[in-house]
């Protein structure tokens, strides 16, 4: 059995869903699970509505509730245009209420997203069972339990995995199941979330659930890069890495992963597969606990946009213990998670990406240190299994880009990854030089075109 993950852009219209139709049939021969995201942009539809009935603009809302309507009535079958209507209509008073009330909850917020994928999903299951495949449709909610930290939620594995094994794996192995990504309920039934993103945890949480033989997240890429390819067109595709890189190269940017999807696949030992629905032929990239040896010292280069760096100094913390404790109980407290973090005795520097909460941080730091703020920076990262075993890497690495400013080096624990910290608009040229130096010459049986 497989667990197969479809993107927005896979299922965003009826010539797309019939695409993912060719490839469920072609594939599917042993019972699937399908699970898939909204179609095209409709969560951020939905939210924008949303946010048009909290201001008050009410009638506004409706009308694009009304367009979403009418999109997905042409794109779907027939079947399912009852369901889908009644879908709509919870919809339209729900607008109606946060018009009349004012207020956008993170509960709100869940429930309003959920709608993508509770529609996507109907409709996709239809589209099977005309071309004659025996697909059933199970509400995502009703199997993956979380806690209540909406917009964010973590699952609840041990009810979510006997929820799947009792209901999921015996339909699946009779046929196939279509389940909606990033949507889940908390123990009492209220809508929760994975966050943005989350289809591809809810892939990789069912496979573990049901004990899938590989997890195949379908995007529209061949598979991992060695480098974003807004930044270099044409780099080479990765045939295998270890889950270890893939989890950084999600961390640090690779978008088509989601940097939790690999967690419950490492702990069943699960093959994750990426591919391109458009390009079915493609092997795509193979994700697994050991990938074979490669003569190259890097898998890929990694990069995050819209990086900020905190500069935390306290003389007064010289010789003094507990540092590093008050500034990450600050992090915390404000709950903004930190990527890098670069220390010495009195100091630290460190990269957030959210920076929603960054005034409150500085104002709570500068209690005890003196702080500093840098905008506009970017991450560049360096993945690579071989950099724990070689010589030289970061000699290498800061050579290529010698006539850049570094403003922060980080290299991990894991010693999978030599990271540093540049400005947004020295990004391009940095990665550039980085797969000039990395990559102008791949292990054939690691990269391909």
């Amino acid at each position: 059995m497989i667990v197969m993950k479809f993107g927005g852009t896979s299922v965003e219209s009826a010539a797309a869903m019939n695409r993912v139709a060719d490839i469920v049939i072609a594939r599917a021969v042993s019972g699937a699970v399908v699970v898939v995201s909204a179609m095209g942009k409709t969560t951020n539809r939905l939210l924008h509505m949303a946010g048009v009935a909290v201001g008050g603009a009410r009638e506004t809302s409706l009308a694009l509730a009304e367009e979403l309507r009418q999109m997905h009535l042409e794109e779907t079958p027939e079947s399912v245009h009852e369901a889908i209507g009644s879908h709509f209509d919870e919809l339209v008073e729900l607008l109606k209420s946060l018009s009349v009330l004012g207020e956008f909850t993170p509960r709100t917020v869940d429930l309003i997203s959920s709608y993508g994928e509770r529609l996507s999903s109907l409709a996709f299951a239809a589209v099977l069972r005309q071309r004659g495949v025996p697909a059933v449709h199970i509400d995502a909610r009703e199997m993956i339990v979380t806690d209540s930290r909406h917009t964010l939620a973590a699952p609840n594995f041990a009810e979510t995995n006997a929820r799947l094994d009792a209901v999921v794996r015996p339909l699946a192995e009779a046929g196939v199941v279509v389940m909606g990504g990033f949507i889940a309920a908390t123990a009492e039934g209220v809508t929760s979330t994975l966050g943005r993103g989350g289809s591809d945890y809810t892939a990789a949480i069912v496979g573990a659930g049901v004990g899938a033989s590989e997890i195949q997240i379908w995007t529209d890429v061949d598979g991992m890069l060695t480098a974003d390819p807004r930044v270099i067109p044409g780099g080479h595709r990765i045939l295998v890495c270890s889950f270890a890189e893939a989890s950084e190269l999600a961390y640090f940017g690779a978008k088509v992963l989601h940097p939790a999807t690999v967690l419950p696949a490492i702990e069943q030992d699960i093959p994750v597969r990426i591919l391109n629905s458009r390009n079915p032929a493609s092997s795509g990239t193979l994700i697994v606990s050991d990938a074979p040896p490669s003569s190259n010292v890097a898998k890929s280069i990694a990069c995050k946009r819209q990086v900020t760096v905190v500069n935390v100094t306290s003389g007064r913390m010289f010789l003094a213990y507990g540092f590093l404790r008050k500034i990450f109980e600050i992090f915390d407290r404000f709950e903004t998670p930190v990527d890098m973090v670069s220390t010495s005795e009195v100091s630290v520097s460190l990269t957030i990406d959210n920076a929603a909460r960054l005034d409150q941080i500085v104002e709570a730091l500068g209690e005890f240190s003196s702080v500093s703020v840098e905008q506009n920076q970017a991450i560049v990262c360096i993945v690579g299994e071989n950099i724990r075993h070689t010589p030289g890497v970061a000699a290498r690495a800061f050579g290529a880009v010698a006539d850049i400013n570094i403003r922060m080096i980080s290299q991990g624990a894991s010693r999978l990854n030599l990271g540093f910290v540049v400005a947004e608009a020295d990004l391009t040229p940095s990665i550039q030089a980085l797969h000039r130096e990395f990559f102008s010459e791949v292990d054939p049986a690691t990269f391909g075109d």
